[in-house]
């Protein structure tokens, strides 16, 4: 695999064993480790959250990234940026870099809106301007190569492209498999293969001409530093 292919950890804490807290305890865990490996995103996807428990979840993972970020390097290009999923305004109110919108959420154009006028100087409750990302990143859930041109058109910075192989936690979906993930990589946007994911198949995904690879059991199953470095060395 590339070294410089991009690497995308989406979170699922209910995967992780016990009650809620030691759930959590090993989330924030994981969400350092993959700051400190050097991954390149990580998505914050706890839908069973309330709002307040995703914000307050958010800061914490904020905060640890950005303490990550400033050991790894001063460089801002190397650092990982913390995406939100579907709630831009969690995403505003913890700092976090971007959001990332499922399908059928608002437009990446609507989402640039929103962080604009929580920018300016008039907008009700900003935080503070130094500390928010000028300018958000954001991915968009694709599942067709045609949904992927869309998503470029719509200004989206990454679109992550699944399922491309059988999910374990969904064997009676159709995986897309490589020929559609070529044909996506064609769109004037980064692409990130997503769904069944391994170790064994991600250079294949490479190959077929997407950008990185995205997972959740990828990273959250394994030692997240040995995972990039195999991916990355390979």
């Amino acid at each position: 695999m590339a070294e410089g292919a991009l690497l995308y950890y989406i979170t699922d804490s209910n995967a992780f064993s016990g009650n809620d807290r030691a759930r959590r305890i090993r989330l924030l865990d994981k969400i350092s480790e993959a700051a400190s490996a050097g991954v390149d995103h990580i998505q914050l996807r706890e839908k069973h959250l309330s709002i307040p428990d995703l914000e307050v979840l958010a800061r914490e993972a904020v905060q640890l990234i950005r303490n990550c970020n400033s050991l790894r390097t001063r460089n801002r290009e190397l650092t990982t940026a913390l995406l939100i999923n579907s709630r831009t305004d969690v995403a505003l109110a913890t700092l976090a870099s971007g959001v990332h919108l499922p399908a059928g959420n608002i437009s990446p154009a609507e989402v640039r809106e929103i962080w604009k006028r929580a920018l300016s100087p008039r907008g009700a409750g900003a935080p503070a301007g130094e500390l928010l990302s000028p300018c958000p990143q954001i991915s968009l859930a694709c599942h067709s190569p045609e949904e992927v041109t869309q998503a470029a058109l719509n200004g989206a910075d990454l679109a992550l492209f699944a399922p491309v192989f059988e999910k374990k936690d969904a064997p009676k979906t159709t995986p897309s498999g490589l020929e559609a993930l070529r044909q996506a990589c064609r769109a004037k946007i980064p692409v990130l293969a997503l769904g069944g994911i391994t170790l064994q198949n991600a250079e294949a995904c490479l190959r077929a001409g997407a950008a990185g690879i995205a997972a959740i059991r990828l990273f959250q199953e394994n030692s997240i530093a040995e995972t990039v470095r195999t991916l990355r060395e390979s």
